[in-house]
């Protein structure tokens, strides 16, 4: 038996890999704390919409980690139709994390204190794009914004566009000291290596079955547990494997790279008929961040 193969424990913002050989399986655990205040603190979101960022950016990085270091960035976007919400971003690359929601708040303040995916986002739809360093380039996902909450969608997006029977478990606690964020990817890998065509989606494989129900099976108290490591967390679940393999992934950070060079760059390719429409009294453009909401004074 090979238990927890890393001399230290990881407790919070970096994320775990493991994998189970004899099961073909991989998965990715991670727990959001001082980098999910710092994205969140850039907005005075109200609570719905405080959950669902966090939510939202704990996914991006179970899924943003999947991507190996320095390969390429994951973008997810949730955009409505019709919704309260108009736009939800968040991306991932090399441990970097942000994200910000665009939403009505005349219409928010309608729908009650807890309202539902759907009336958030109408008939939305969740876009995954990966943009890769290597000959893979750029490729997206789209699935609809169905089921109770964004995890499940992601689910959706994994069997549908990458056909990877995937669980997904995430668990978000907010109060007086602040929120903290935790989640669990777990996905089936056989007949799916790289360099070999995937066949048709099992979800019905008896291994996956197996590791599917102990999977979710683990408890949002579990997940949110301070006390409680990561690498406690896999063996919990698959203490009776033969073996469990795990990696420390890089440690996270708020990823927001804005700079006003950068801003220089985009408006320079506006006509300047149009920059002049942007300007000030004082002939300045006034950029506002969106991910962490600085403003940035441009003079192009």
């Amino acid at each position: 038996m090979s238990p927890m193969q890393q001399p230290t424990e990881i407790f919070s913002d970096r994320t775990l890999g493991f994998t189970i050989p004899s099961r073909d399986v991989r998965g990715r655990v991670v727990r959001l704390d001082d980098v999910l205040e710092t994205v969140l603190s850039a907005h005075d979101y109200p609570p719905a919409i405080t959950h669902l960022l966090a939510e939202a950016l704990v996914l991006a990085t179970l899924i943003g980690s999947l991507v190996k270091q320095d390969q390429g960035q994951m973008t997810m976007q949730a955009q409505t139709k019709g919704g309260v919400v108009n736009l939800l971003v968040c991306d991932f690359r090399n441990g970097e994390v942000r994200g910000y929601v665009d939403f009505d708040e005349g219409r928010f303040g309608a729908l009650g204190a807890n309202p539902s995916l759907s009336a958030l986002f109408g008939e939305g739809y969740l876009a995954i794009t990966f943009d890769m360093a290597d000959e893979r380039g750029r490729y997206q996902g789209i699935v609809p914004l169905e089921g109770e909450s964004l995890s499940q969608a992601c689910e959706s997006y994994f069997v549908q566009s990458e056909q990877v029977p995937t669980l997904i478990r995430v668990a978000i606690k907010s109060g007086d000291s602040g929120c903290v964020g935790a989640g669990m990817l777990v996905q089936h890998l056989a007949d799916g290596e790289e360099g070999r065509e995937r066949l048709h989606v099992r979800l019905d494989h008896p291994e996956w079955e197996y590791v599917s129900v102990m999977a979710g099976s683990i408890r949002h108290d579990e997940l949110l547990d301070p006390a409680l490591s990561m690498e406690a967390l896999v063996w919990r679940l698959f203490h009776e494997e033969d073996e469990i393999r795990t990696q420390h992934g890089a440690a996270l950070s708020r990823g927001c790279r804005c700079s006003a060079e950068h801003y220089e760059q985009v408006l320079g390719r506006f006509p300047p008929a149009e920059r002049d429409a942007m300007r000030n009294d004082e002939g300045v453009i006034v950029v506002d961040c969106a991910f962490c909401s600085k403003l940035f004074s441009v003079a192009v």
